[in-house]
């Protein structure tokens, strides 16, 4: 029987032309699936049908679970096929189609999530909607077939009700689209921005929902929030408050010793499913470790404690190793299922630890709460749970040698793990998410060049490497001769439309890729991605869609300023127009960024952790931003030297430029026009609040200048 079942072949849909992963994992199903686009909604249209539409992406474990139970259901794809014009979309190639129909199901039912599954008219229009469904009723839930026939029985015997269903729910998500401030709430205006008491006001907001006892926000399941962190370490920096940084390195301190944080491989699994960090979701996505890579490189450039730099630079590895394709960007994300079992690569028995180190394995099954009984489902998912100096007491070992021992086991356990079955890759390669990443190996490399330890600065230099190798494949896959962007980059070939958060991210990427690099062509196509969100974005409000003007017409043109798992486009468009504000001058910059600004301040007020991004972007705005500017040959070690009060360190409201003298008068950075070196040796100009100081030469005269900015902010 088996072999018949091998040379028996396989149903083909519509889905296996197309290069999403997730797409391609539903392209043997019997379901009759189209990819989203004009030929399914004009086959809807001329059959007269409804239409499922189902949503989710590679790394959803319930998804699969959908699939398996349903959609690969011959019976179910049968009836399906007959009724319905069923079509499968990929929410990260589409985000704009999945922000518009979560908030469909999400007024429907009051909640939303992955799968989706939403049931629309021939013309589009959302009017039923809901999440998983089973393949029998249990949890309250119908069946998956059960709603088929519900559906159906009411598009046929009450059709009337459900379109003006639907037209009653579409003009309400037109309406949600219209910003503006709460009702009841007087909304800045112009260019206002809110007075600097705002940002102690979050602070204390964000303090109150802190979780104490366990680190971060929230209960189960908890979510890294490294926007919200990233803010704090702003507050920390400008206050002088020792309250925002206790906040910080209690919850990376939490995480960095949780099971959400992979102990062996580094980086960050996607969530813990309860509150204290154990238990992960074990899908892994770039955008949480490129994030959370950024604020523990960033903590550690403020406090200078050695363990955050150890976390950044694992979480960076982890991204490199598993992440970056064959081309250079880097990949979307890894499954939470290894063969259909969640985990399987990344837990533990004793057994298997104890076979693979020996008489090394006691202080590691120590340091690491490895035990008998386990304490997921009979199997350990490693997290640190002593210290080695705890443990060292207790075996009699000097802690030094702990560290080599446990440095050691962990070696030889990921080596041990790389030979298990490792979890799928969706390695289309998202231009958002690969600005994230850009950024964050380009901060590393910047931070860590300077660190005495060689080991680290080689680090910065493969981080400089993988940074700029992934801004080419992005740039040279996804962006055209007119500075339009593509959403999706995989086997050659670009799919979809940029979105707002594709140019807003990749933007920032590439700012900071300037700032490590000082190439100028960094700086020039970030410069016209912003350019190119001021002509196609913006609001009449002064905020702005999340689609461009001429995108692909929906049923309402989506718009949403808050920031989610990653910052929000508008967000990110706002700090990269601040900041280039900065080195340009140019006060159209500026001028965008304070009215979009005036647009989120009531939100931002009420639920800071839900609009972090634009709390970092305010910070921002209202502080007194350092100019720098220096001139000197980039080669050269007294250039160096000069640059490293400016390179290193936690400088959140810095912009920072670098030419040789022969070049400075030319460049594309108006912030090094009209500079020169003073007596042919490099030169720091810093300018502040409109005005420029006297330009010194050394090292530490730079430093007492940077050093009186610190308590300049808000």
């Amino acid at each position: 029987m088996s072999d018949a079942l091998e040379t028996t072949p396989r149903h083909t849909n519509r889905l296996a032309n197309q290069t999403s992963p997730y797409l391609l994992q539903h392209a043997h199903n019997p379901v009759d699936w189209y990819p989203w686009g004009p030929d399914a909604l004009a086959r809807a249209k001329l059959l007269d049908r409804p239409i499922f539409l189902s949503i989710g992406y590679a790394a959803c474990h319930w998804c699969h679970v959908m699939e398996r139970e349903s959609f690969e259901d011959e019976a179910t794809a049968a009836y399906l096929n007959a009724n319905f014009i069923a079509i499968k979309v990929d929410r990260e190639e589409r985000p704009d189609l999945d922000q518009v129909y979560m908030a469909a199901v999400q007024a429907m039912t009051g909640g939303g999530g992955w799968p989706m599954s939403v049931f629309l008219t021939p013309q589009g229009r959302p009017f039923y909607g809901g999440t998983y469904f089973p393949n029998e009723p249990r949890h309250g839930l119908p069946s998956f077939r059960q709603l088929l026939e519900g559906i159906q029985r009411a598009w046929r015997e009450q059709r009337s009700e459900v379109e003006q269903s639907g037209a009653r729910l579409v003009g309400a998500l037109v309406e949600k689209t219209a910003v503006g401030p709460p009702q009841g709430v007087e909304s800045a205006t112009g260019s206002q921005l809110p007075a600097a008491e705002f940002l102690d006001n979050a602070v204390q907001a964000i303090d109150r929902g802190f979780d104490e006892a366990n680190g971060g926000w929230g209960a189960a399941p908890k979510f890294p929030q490294a926007m919200t962190i990233e803010f704090l370490l702003r507050r920390a920096v400008a206050s002088q408050d020792p309250r925002p940084l206790e906040i910080v390195r209690r919850s990376l301190d939490a995480m960095a010793d949780g099971g959400i944080h992979d102990q062996l491989g580094g980086g960050f699994h996607r969530y813990s499913t309860d509150a204290i960090w154990l238990v992960p979701h074990f899908e892994q996505m770039l955008y949480d470790n490129a994030q959370l890579a950024r604020a523990y490189v960033h903590t550690w450039a403020l406090t200078g404690v050695v363990r955050y730099r150890d976390v950044a630079v694992g979480t960076l590895d982890y991204m490199a190793r598993e992440l970056a394709t064959d081309e250079g960007a880097f990949a979307a994300s890894q499954d939470a299922d290894t063969d259909g079992v969640e985990g399987a690569t990344f837990t533990w028995s004793p057994q298997e630890i104890r076979e693979a180190l020996g008489a090394d394995s006691p202080p590691f099954e120590a340091a690491f709460g490895v035990t008998d009984q386990g304490n997921w489902e009979g199997r350990t998912i490693l997290s640190r749970v002593r210290s080695n100096d705890d443990i060292a007491r207790s075996l009699g070992i000097d802690a030094a040698e702990i560290e080599l021992r446990l440095a050691a086991a962990r070696r030889s356990l990921l080596d041990r793990r790389a030979q298990r079955p490792q979890p799928a890759r969706d390695d289309k390669a998202l231009a958002a998410w690969n600005g994230l990443a850009i950024g964050a190996f380009a901060d590393a490399a910047r931070l860590l060049a300077y660190d005495p330890d060689p080991r680290v600065a080689a680090h910065a230099a493969a981080f400089r490497i993988a940074a700029v190798r992934a801004a080419n494949t992005i740039l040279g896959g996804l962006l055209d001769g007119e500075g339009r962007l593509g959403r999706s980059w995989k086997d050659g070939r670009a799919t979809g439309a940029g979105v707002l958060e594709d140019y807003a991210h990749l933007a920032d990427g590439l700012l900071a890729l300037y700032e490590a690099t000082f190439d100028e062509r960094w700086f020039t196509t970030a410069r016209g991605l912003a350019d190119t969100i001021l002509a196609r974005f913006v609001a009449p409000d002064g905020g702005f869609y999340d689609t461009a003007d001429d995108h692909e017409r929906l049923v309402t043109r989506p718009r949403d300023p808050q920031d989610n798992a990653i910052p929000s486009g508008g967000a990110m468009s706002t700090m990269v127009l601040l900041r280039l504000a900065a080195w340009t001058g140019e006060g159209r910059y500026r001028t965008a960024a304070e009215r979009a600004i005036a647009t989120v301040v009531p939100y931002a007020s009420r639920y800071p952790t839900g609009f972090a991004q634009w709390l970092n972007a305010i910070d921002f705005a209202l502080a007194s931003v350092d100019e720098v500017a220096i001139v000197g040959d980039p080669g050269d070690a007294a250039t160096r030297n000069l640059l490293a009060p400016v390179a290193t360190g936690y400088r959140p409201n810095q912009v920072l430029a670098l030419a040789d003298d022969g070049e400075a008068a030319g460049s594309a950075v108006p912030l090094l026009h009209d500079r020169f070196a003073v007596d042919g040796r490099p030169t720091a100009y810093v300018c502040r609040n409109f005005a420029c100081l006297r330009p010194v030469t050394a090292p530490r005269a730079l430093e007492e200048i940077l050093r009186e900015s610190w308590g300049s902010s808000p």
